[in-house]
């Protein structure tokens, strides 16, 4: 039986999986009430089918940059 990091594929090209709460909060190095903050000003967060909040970095990336153009290079990567 192969192990699971074995059975690793890779996603089809365009296709970027929605991130969790928790992973945008280690992504940027923030707590869960920073994350909050961001949303109540517009940050984006994905429709899903579930109890918990779900984010398209690429989305929340270019709502980033737009906040504050300057501070954009300070965006993690």
């Amino acid at each position: 039986m192969p192990k699971k990091s074995e059975r690793l594929t890779a996603l089809p090209a365009g296709l970027v999986p929605l991130l969790s709460q928790r992973e945008i909060e280690t992504y940027y190095g923030v707590s869960d009430w920073q994350i909050l903050q961001w949303i109540k000003q517009g940050m984006p967060v994905a429709p899903f089918a579930g109890r918990q909040r779900r984010f398209d970095i690429t989305e929340v990336r270019d709502w980033m940059a737009a906040q504050d153009p300057e501070s954009s290079h300070l965006v993690a990567v």
